[in-house]
């Protein structure tokens, strides 16, 4: 008999309004990958051709509201190490969707923006899929928005940290 097991041990079953919350993630997760429907021609191809993966979507998605991000800050903004970020925006920059230059005032610094000739379809792309979360938010009070946003960063915290469950043959 295999079970799987997960640190810190114990684990309890969710109260019914944190259960309640839970019901949304598959509805949410159906959504994340369905992205490929609404995503431009050319960034399909783009997508494809270079094995680009949601890692990479996730960093086109904060290109597309700030120009000219910081390697170390778009580390920080999308939660992996600078390695991790450097190796993203090293996949775009091959692929033709981003450009990298030196910071004229730092120049050990490397500034990332959108190539030209993508901006259009990442925009495109970018705000079509922030329209739910935009349409939600416009309809909470400031408060509910800070609570929300606080929450949604403090589970994503914990879930990049939470230890990877392990499996254990119980048959020895």
């Amino acid at each position: 008999m295999v079970s799987v097991h997960r640190n810190p041990p114990g684990p309890k079953l969710p109260a019914p309004e944190v259960a309640e919350i839970l019901a949304s993630v598959p509805l949410l997760a159906a959504y994340f990958r369905r992205v490929s429907v609404e995503m431009p021609d050319d960034l399909v191809a783009l997508f494809n051709a270079h094995g680009l993966t949601a890692r990479h979507g996730a960093v086109l998605s904060q290109l597309a509201v700030t120009e000219n991000l910081g390697v170390t800050q778009l580390a920080r903004v999308i939660g992996v190490s600078l390695s991790t970020a450097s190796e993203l925006i090293g996949d775009l920059s091959r692929a033709g969707i981003v450009e990298r230059r030196e910071d004229p005032t730092d120049r050990r610094r490397t500034l990332v923006q959108l190539a030209q000739r993508q901006r259009a379809s990442v925009e495109q792309l970018v705000a079509s899929r922030a329209a739910p979360l935009i349409h939600v938010l416009e309809g909470l009070s400031d408060r509910d928005r800070q609570g929300f946003a606080a929450g949604l960063r403090a589970w994503a915290a914990e879930v990049r940290t939470w230890p990877a469950p392990t499996v254990r043959d119980q048959t020895s």
